[in-house]
């Protein structure tokens, strides 16, 4: 038999051995599940979490039953809600080199609310700035930020920014303008121009986390949370106690890439 049929016929097998739905798949996987699962989360209870994401989203059945559940287990352990008006974090269907994955993304509030549980900052706040606002941004040795939204027609939005403080009361804060968040986007963000992607349904709050991302690496957090934002759109295909522990599969077009361990962004080299 040659090389080509054998692969073929192994594929074959392979393929009517496989689970035939992400049910199928899920039940299959219950003890790695229950092993990866933290304590405050039961296997039944996120066998509910997963259905219902399916339910609200049927193209998420569609992707690797691997890739969405190591989706899931992500947002599980990391203790975010997904793809609910929380707005904590999103799993979503993503073409990974033609292959329709899941993909795991922090939402602005899923970040805020891992900022906070660092312990060691007491405000974390972003807004949107809009053209008849009164706002002013001053860096240097005595930096100034105001911002007085105007109180009634405020326009279009002009400028995003994100400050936080701590609790011996230090601070920080950046400011980027809406061009500079489109081309930010369009540069680093893998999902960008998915037609799944926040971007396009929650332009204003993927800005926030944005300008949030950019800041927070001046406060000062815990490893936890760095280890929790480098897993920002990602793609796992497998399941540990630690998800921080499995690589990204997502597949890049570029030959070579850098990705910043602090932030999750992705450099072409």
């Amino acid at each position: 038999m040659s090389d080509k049929i054998q692969n073929q016929v192994a594929k074959k097998a392979e393929n009517s051995a496989a689970p035939k739905t992400m049910q199928s798949y899920i039940k299959s996987m219950q003890g790695e599940i229950a092993k990866a699962l933290p304590s405050v989360i039961t296997p039944e209870r996120f066998t509910r979490i997963v259905l219902s994401a399916i339910s609200m989203n049927p193209k998420l059945g569609e992707c690797t039953p691997q890739s969405f559940l190591g989706a899931m287990m992500t947002s599980a352990q990391l203790g975010l809600e997904v793809n609910t008006p929380l707005g904590q974090a999103y799993v979503l269907p993503f073409n990974n080199h033609g292959t329709l994955e899941a993909q795991f993304q922090l939402g602005y509030k899923g970040l805020i609310d891992l900022a906070y549980r660092s312990g060691e900052v007491e405000v974390i706040q972003a807004h949107i700035v809009y053209e008849n606002d009164e706002f002013e941004c001053e860096f240097g040795l005595n930096p100034k930020l105001t911002h007085k939204p105007a109180s009634s027609n405020r326009g279009e939005p002009v400028k995003v920014y994100a400050m936080f403080k701590t609790k011996s009361g230090g601070f920080g804060f950046d400011v980027m303008s809406m061009e500079d968040v489109r081309a930010h986007a369009a540069k680093y963000s893998k999902a960008y121009n998915s037609s799944f992607s926040p971007w396009k349904t929650n332009f204003e709050e993927m800005a926030k986390k944005t300008v949030l991302k950019r800041v927070l690496k001046y406060a000062p957090l815990k490893s936890d949370f760095v280890r929790a934002v480098v897993q920002d759109e990602t793609i796992k295909k497998d399941i540990t106690p630690d998800m921080s522990e499995v690589n990204d599969e997502t597949v890049f077009d570029a030959e070579y890439v850098d990705i910043d361990e602090t932030t999750g962004e992705v450099t072409e080299q």
